[in-house]
């Protein structure tokens, strides 16, 4: 105990002797002293006398408690410990010569050995007396004020004045005597020292210490940077590493930890007179069962408060110069040499290099364990990294990190503290030092290296560390390793596991500079230097770069991967995002009425903040309330990002976790996951899709936040939709854009599929499409309550508007906005057949059979469906003659046509009203002018047309009255959802020869026979009977790419090879109507063009009277006719004899038109007028035939 005593006491004489100045009746004497003999100013311990002398009658000692070398006993003040000959063999062997001439040089020297074997036992043992006795030598002090002279205070008399009494005891080894004098001199020495303290060095700290416990000197010595003269700090700083060497030597140490020392083995490692300076071991016996204890480990052996304390403290003062950690000295001298040769010692700099190379090949296992055990004592109190102390002090007192009275001071003094604490300084835009700030981010980085450095990760992810993440520590792969676990790509994680990985992420925030995270830099770095060049290395917008590459050819697997495991952490808390919280502080106070937090809790979830203030991203100028536009853009931002990855999104993955098990574990590609809910919205549970259908809503709003699709979409947002994808606000103006570009040349399948998916997204919930519920919304709660799909939604409001415009309405029910907005959505669905979802189930066995190699989209399904309509089911054949009926009605709903004709639109029918666009293109069709792709199409409409009077509306109304009177059996006959195969048409055709039609529906119908004429594909009822018959006698007319007639003049003059009746019929039927008008007979009226120009220019067409004239002149000698013109007359006429003769005249009126078209006209109008004339004249003659009736028969 003596010794222990012995020990503080002479600290303290040595650092007051280091602080004060020597009296004034000593200076000359000193200063002669040191003239007198120069090697003092050298050596300055040289006046120190060796152990044996300095007490002639106390036994000799060693720590191990037995014998030790024999010392001469010498008091010169020139012994040397390089003249023992117990230690000359190794002073020669491992010591420079210029440093033989100094004790504490040749001490350092010998005591800084790694190996026990290096150092004879004898020699070992005089090192350990020495130590002992220099720092309880009286005369010591005379040394310290030759060295510390120029800082040394007035008040050094009264030290001289202590020392007297203190030698005298020492010497006669009175051991009552010498606590009493030891006592005086600590009285007077601790005042003595705070003064001196206080007036020189201002260590205002050091006051507050405790006394008589060892306190005060090692705040002096943490605070010797303050001593401005060179020789006195360099030789405290000597005498510190001599204290450190041997625990013991450190009092209150052994007294303190003595119990849990022998309990954790920590004694044991005392090889006793072999390797006294090895004692430095048991200090690290003791921080390792420290770890434990903090870590949980199994079997950890609670340690004591007081030597809890002692232990960081001792951690604490040897943190500036790595040569006071003896045990890491000894592990890592060689791993100095390698990595760390140039780093000068002090101020924590070699700590910091050995610490950067940690985890290098080449780094030895103790020296990496060693380091280990540091960082995790800093960990538990940053005191203990001296740099760290030293840059953030200020700070920490400056944004009162430790002013939380409701918090421990153990919790304060850890490391996650601080830097939580600092970093909400920094992200308020606090100013914090920037030397602070290089400390804080090495620090940052060292977490994220080793999860071992975080008890809590070692405590509560242990089970996923050994099952997924065994081998895989070093640069931060095992933390990487738990964060892939924690987003469930390796099965599930214990929630307290959860909540420690992301305690470590808010404490690293590795958000604010990726550098923090060495694997995510390493992995990385390709990428950044090649799609993130442009922006400062560490700003934090590289990690929303390398986020806005995700998925695309510049992304690397192993950066993707790193990327995701650290975003899905980062998107749990909106804080983690410093440019996101620094925009965006102000709004939410303002609006999620977030309060002031004190650095470390929060009232509100960080998950819930970012909810609120994205819903008030999107709200309207009317709506109020909304984020500022700087906010607004990083809340933008936001959800760019997190619609890449379905686990982005903490609400979405946290309530459609069983959804996305059940429908969706297949969907594992980029962006698949949320398609893949939305696809099966209808089956999902209730809290998932209430926040998949907010989500997208969302996107109906605003498309960009589909990062995916944006990027697929390009090149046609470039080329088409740039005006409306450079708005900041986009109000669902891009996806309208793109879903009417979606057939570009520029549109790309990924972008197509996308756009697509979105539009059958539409049709699920009307709220999906922005501009749809804006402009209807009204009108829909109106006239179409408790409706929710877009598509019964558009199917009401249009048939609202249907019925209006039939009644003649006065007032139209649904509003001009949502009018306008419904004819884009009705045009929009005509585009896919799966837009229209009644429609698709109906026919999808029928698309399968018959379209199965038709891609979808661009109305290819529909139009392959009306293509084979004969060969459909009745069901699917009853929605597409509906679907015909609604598009010929309103051709702005023919996708097909409206594609392929937009140009001719455009060219024919700019004046014309979208109902009348068919009828324009009709009328123009055979113009030169003419697009034949276009031209094909109006003539596959026009077949469609005719197979059906309901089909042409035109039609339809004109004949409204002539259809009922003339074809009612057919009409009987007929079903609503069924065409008649043109049979009513052909009823009016026949009514039309017999010139019995009404003036509209007889326009209508030579239309008609003239279109038909030129095509015989537009005559349903030829097509039918006669196609068997055409592909025999008239295989080159039919395969004629332009149809200008040749069929039909075909049959005509093969009427009496036709075989089959209905065939023959219907040629009869058409020679029958070309007698009505010559312009149902093209040939003819082609080939007698210019006689009809001279001989029949004042007769106007139609009801045969133009064809009346050409038989006339055909008939008149004195008119020449064109050759071809008189041999087409001459082929009619016979046709209509053998017509004559094989089909008679069914009534009157077919009598009278034969005998007009009949060429012994005149004959035939001869002979029936002069039987009428004789008739008329014997009833003249010869009376009446008939018996008078009397009057009074008549009356009765």
């Amino acid at each position: 105990m003596a010794d222990c005593v012995r020990v503080p006491l002479l600290l303290l004489l040595l650092s007051v002797s280091a602080s004060l100045r020597p009296a004034a009746g000593q200076n000359n004497g000193g200063a002669a002293k040191i003239a007198a003999k120069p090697e003092m100013a050298q050596n300055p311990a040289a006046g120190a006398p060796g152990p044996a002398a300095a007490n002639p009658a106390a036994p000799e000692r060693s720590p191990g408690g037995g014998g030790g070398a024999s010392l001469p006993r010498r008091r010169s003040t020139g012994w040397k410990l390089a003249e023992e000959a117990v230690c000359r063999d190794d002073l020669i062997r491992l010591c420079p010569k210029h440093s033989w001439n100094n004790n504490l040089a040749v001490l350092e020297c010998l005591q800084d050995k790694k190996e026990e074997t290096e150092i004879a036992a004898e020699c070992n043992h005089l090192l350990w007396n020495y130590k002992l006795n220099l720092t309880t030598d009286p005369k010591f002090e005379s040394v310290a004020v030759e060295v510390c002279k120029t800082t040394i205070s007035e008040a050094n008399g009264y030290v001289f004045l202590s020392v007297v009494p203190l030698v005298e005891c020492f010497l006669t080894s009175h051991s009552l005597c010498l606590l009493s004098v030891l006592a005086q001199l600590l009285t007077r020495t601790i005042l003595l020292l705070l003064t001196a303290a206080r007036r020189f060095l201002s260590i205002k700290e050091c006051a507050a210490e405790e006394l008589g416990k060892g306190y005060l000197v090692s705040c002096l010595v943490d605070h010797r940077s303050n001593i401005s003269d060179y020789q006195c700090n360099q030789y405290i700083t000597k005498m510190t590493s001599i204290i450190f060497s041997d625990y013991r030597l450190i009092c209150g140490f052994m007294d303190k930890c003595h119990d849990d020392i022998n309990v954790l083995h920590c004694g044991s490692i005392s090889t006793g007179e072999k390797d006294v300076h090895s004692q430095g071991e048991v200090i690290a016996c003791l921080e390792k069962g420290l770890v434990r204890e903090a870590e949980e480990q199994v079997g950890a052996h609670p340690i004591k408060e007081e030597c809890k304390k002692s232990i960081m403290r001792v951690a604490e003062l040897s943190s500036d110069d790595f040569h006071l950690d003896r045990y890491l000295y000894f592990a890592c001298r060689e791993d100095r040499e390698r990595f760390c040769e140039s780093t000068l010692a002090g101020e924590g700099r070699v700590y910091k290099c050995l610490f950067n190379h940690k985890f290098e090949e080449a780094m030895s296992e103790r020296c990496r364990e060693a380091l280990t055990t540091r960082q995790k004592l800093i960990a538990q109190d940053y005191k203990v990294s001296y740099s760290l102390a030293k840059a953030c002090k200020s700070d920490l007192r400056k944004y009162r990190c430790s002013a939380d009275s409701n918090m421990p001071r153990a919790r304060e003094a850890r490391l996650s503290y601080l830097l939580l604490c600092l970093e909400s300084a920094v992200h308020r835009g606090r100013v914090v030092s920037g030397e602070c700030q290089g400390e804080m981010m090495d620090y940052r980085r060292m977490l994220m290296e080793d999860f071992s450095l975080s008890p809590e990760i070692v405590l509560h992810c242990r089970s996923e560390i050994e099952g997924h993440c065994s081998g895989l520590h070093r640069k931060g792969r095992t933390l990487h390793c738990l964060m892939r676990v924690g987003r469930g790509d390796m099965g599930a994680i214990d929630a307290n596991c959860q909540r420690a990985l992301q305690t470590l992420i808010q404490e690293a925030d590795p958000g604010a500079d990726y550098r923090i995270d060495r694997a995510l830099n390493e992995a990385c770095e390709s990428v950044i230097q090649t799609a993130c060049k442009h922006i400062r290395n560490g700003d934090p917008m590289i990690l929303s770069c390398l986020m806005e590459h995700l998925y695309t050819e510049k992304m690397v697997e192993d950066c993707e991967h790193r990327l995701l495991e650290l975003q899905y952490f980062i998107a749990r808390d909106w804080k983690l995002d410093p440019i996101l919280y620094r925009k965006c502080q102000g709004d939410a106070s303002r609006l999620c009425h977030t309060h002031g937090w004190n650095e470390t809790n929060e009232m509100m979830p960080p998950g819930a903040i970012f909810s609120c203030l994205y819903r008030h991203a999107y709200r309207s100028v009317e709506q109020g309330r909304r984020l500022s536009r700087d906010c607004k853009v990083e809340v933008q931002r936001i959800l760019h990002q997190r619609a890449l990855d379905v686990k982005l999104d903490p609400e979405l993955q946290r309530r459609c976790m069983t959804d996305l098990g059940k429908w969706c574990s297949e969907k594992t590609e980029a962006g698949q996951e949320l398609e893949c809910l939305q696809d099966h919205l209808e089956d999902l549970v209730s809290d998932c899709r209430d926040v998949v259908g907010n989500l997208t809503e969302l996107e109906s709003e605003d498309i960009q936040i589909e990062a995916l699709l944006m990027r697929a979409c390009e090149p046609v947002i470039q080329a088409h939709c740039h005006e409306v994808s450079d708005n900041q606000i986009d109000t669902g103006d891009l996806m309208e854009c793109l879903v009417q570009n979606k057939h570009q040349k520029e549109m790309n399948e990924k972008c197509a599929v996308g756009v697509t998916h979105f539009q059958l997204i539409q049709i699920k919930d009307f709220r999906f499409s922005y501009k749809f519920k804006t402009a209807c919304k009204e009108d829909v709660l109106k006239l179409c309550p408790n409706i929710k799909k877009k598509v019964d939604v558009v199917i009401c409001l249009s048939t609202t508007v249907r019925n209006d415009t039939l009644q003649d309405a006065k007032e139209q029910r649904v509003s001009v906005k949502c009018r306008k907005q419904l004819r884009v959505e009705e045009v929009e669905m005509s585009e896919d057949i799966r837009l229209e979802p009644e429609l698709y189930d109906s026919c999808k066995q029928d698309i399968n059979k018959l379209c199965q190699n038709v891609a979808f989209g661009n109305a290819q399904v529909i139009e392959c469906l009306k293509e084979n309509k004969r060969h459909l089911a009745p069901r699917c054949h009853q929605r597409i003659f509906k679907l015909q009926e609604v598009e010929m009605v309103d051709p702005e709903l023919d996708y097909q046509l409206m594609r392929v004709c937009k140009h001719m639109i455009r060219r024919f029918c700019t004046e014309s009203e979208g109902k009348n666009v068919l009828q324009c293109l009709k009328q123009n069709k055979n113009s030169e002018l003419m697009d034949p792709k276009c031209k094909q199409m109006i003539t596959k409409r026009q077949i469609t047309q005719n197979t059906d009077y309901r089909l042409n509306p035109v039609l339809r109304k004109a004949c409204k009255a002539d259809i009922p009177k003339f074809c009612q059996p057919i009409l009987n006959k007929a079903t609503a959802d069924s065409e008649l195969e043109g049979q009513v048409i052909s009823c009016l055709k026949l009514k039309y020869a017999d010139q019995r039609l009404s003036p509209d529906c007889e326009d209508q119908i030579r239309v008609i026979l003239q279109e038909s004429a030129l095509d015989y594909r537009l005559d349903p009822q030829l097509q039918i009977h006669c196609t068997q018959e055409i592909s025999r006698l008239c295989p080159e007319e039919a395969a004629a790419q332009e149809q200008t007639g040749q069929v039909e003049e075909c049959l005509k003059v093969n009427l009496l090879k036709i075989k089959q009746e209905g065939c023959k019929k219907e040629v009869l039927n058409m020679l029958k109507e070309s007698k009505a008008d010559i312009f149902v007979d093209p040939v003819l009226h082609t080939a007698c063009a210019l006689d009809i120009k001279h001989q029949c220019a004042a007769i106007p067409p139609g009801k045969g009277r133009q064809m009346s004239c050409l038989m006339e002149a055909l008939q008149d000698k004195r008119v020449r006719l064109q050759p071809e013109c008189k041999k087409r007359l001459q082929d009619r006429i016979d046709m209509w004899s053998y017509a004559a003769k094989v089909a008679p005249a069914e009534g009157f009126s077919d009598l009278a038109m034969q005998v007009m078209t009949s060429p012994s006209k005149n004959y035939i109008l001869t002979v029936i007028g002069a039987g009428v004339a004789l008739l008329f004249l014997m009833g003249l003659l010869c009376g009446r035939f008939t018996k008078r009736v009397t009057q009074e028969l008549k009356d009765r």
